[in-house]
């Protein structure tokens, strides 16, 4: 009976959530997928489990912050600060620090031990996420803090600002909305279907329909209107 009302509770939260503007983790994400989740295109949807580890990470972001704000040594300057407005994209980050000499962008990262445990250098899409907190707040230096799921070990690396990095990825997001807006839809991306993006990616099986190539979105969107939000795909 509980298992039941608490996967209905998770499922229930996913459904029909429609996006409008990009967020700071969209930062060097598949523009095609990023396209179908505006045009809130049929996709497969998670399991309850799934969503239960998403507020088991916010959970480990508390238990992070909870010592990092009574050490003397380090100064939280804020905590979940949100950027300054943008127009297409928003975001939130963990923390500013400062050790007294420097300011941090602090973005804690959660993971299973299999991940954790062969991490030696900072995910990719991690770095493109905080470059762009880093350009937003103009802060030089920034904190990828890894936390393992299982053990609560931690890893952390130091990444410093790159503007050619940070411009590229908002001129990536620019061009990806004017061809939302357009209502064409964007090639698959560069790897497809062996990029990790493409084995995790709920719009896999329509992004599978509309094959190689940029599309229109008006008469692609006739050929999956027989799915629904819930289609099992």
């Amino acid at each position: 009976m509980l298992r039941e009302l608490i996967d209905k509770f998770y499922l229930d939260n996913q459904r029909n959530k429609e996006q409008n503007h990009f967020y700071i983790t969209d930062a060097g994400r598949c523009a095609r997928s990023l396209f179908f989740k505006f045009k809130n295109a049929p996709r497969k949807e998670m399991e309850a489990s799934v969503l239960r580890l998403f507020d088991h990470g916010d959970h480990i972001h508390q238990l992070i912050m909870k010592p990092l704000l009574s050490i003397r040594d380090i100064h939280v300057v804020a905590s979940e600060v949100n950027i300054p407005p943008q127009e297409i994209i928003s975001g939130r980050s963990d923390a500013i620090v400062s050790d007294g000499k420097n300011l941090y962008v602090l973005d804690i990262k959660s993971m299973n031990s299999m991940i954790f445990d062969k991490l030696i250098e900072p995910k990719e899409e991690n770095i493109d996420q905080l470059q762009l907190y880093l350009h937003y707040f103009k802060i030089p230096k920034g904190i990828l803090l890894y936390v393992n799921k299982n053990t609560l070990g931690l890893k952390e690396f130091f990444v410093d600002y790159s503007q050619e990095r940070a411009l590229s990825l908002i001129a990536s997001l620019q061009e990806t909305k004017k061809k939302i807006d357009a209502g064409l839809v964007p090639d698959r991306i560069q790897g497809y279907p062996a990029d990790w993006q493409c084995r995790y990616c709920q719009f896999r099986e329509i992004c599978g329909m509309a094959g190689a190539g940029e599309i229109k979105w008006d008469s692609f969107k006739d050929r999956i209107e027989g799915f629904t939000k819930s289609a099992q795909i």
